[in-house]
């Protein structure tokens, strides 16, 4: 059975970094695509960010590229989002999810990330 656990989030300063981590157990995750994702308090789950499998492809939403960088290490089975110069609207919880048959749905419980002075 997949597992994905998301840490790494906190309460962080607008201008402030934190790095997140996604550990996945239960899948062969060297082979598998992954994305981040988002959701702000009552508002609806927005893609972040994405990786294939090898981690030499990535793509970025409009509103934090040149800010989060995304990573994998495929021995560790571990996704990474690097996140600088961040700023409130990047409050919200964030997930991992891998692409599945061309489906990505996060399903663990996710970190919060709190940009406030």
């Amino acid at each position: 059975e997949m597992q994905l656990v998301e840490s790494g989030g906190g309460l962080v300063e607008p201008g402030g970094s934190l790095r997140l981590s996604c550990a996945v157990y239960g899948l062969t995750f060297s082979t598998y695509a992954m994305n981040w994702y988002r959701q702000a308090p009552g508002k609806g789950l927005w893609w972040v960010s994405g990786i294939n499998s090898d981690g030499d492809k990535k793509y970025y939403g409009d509103s934090v590229k040149g800010r989060f960088t995304i990573s994998r290490d495929n021995a560790k089975n571990t996704l990474y989002l690097e996140m600088n110069n961040l700023k409130t609207e990047d409050t919200a919880r964030y997930y991992c999810a891998p692409v599945v048959n061309g489906d990505s749905r996060p399903e663990g419980q996710g970190t919060q990330v709190t940009v406030s002075s």
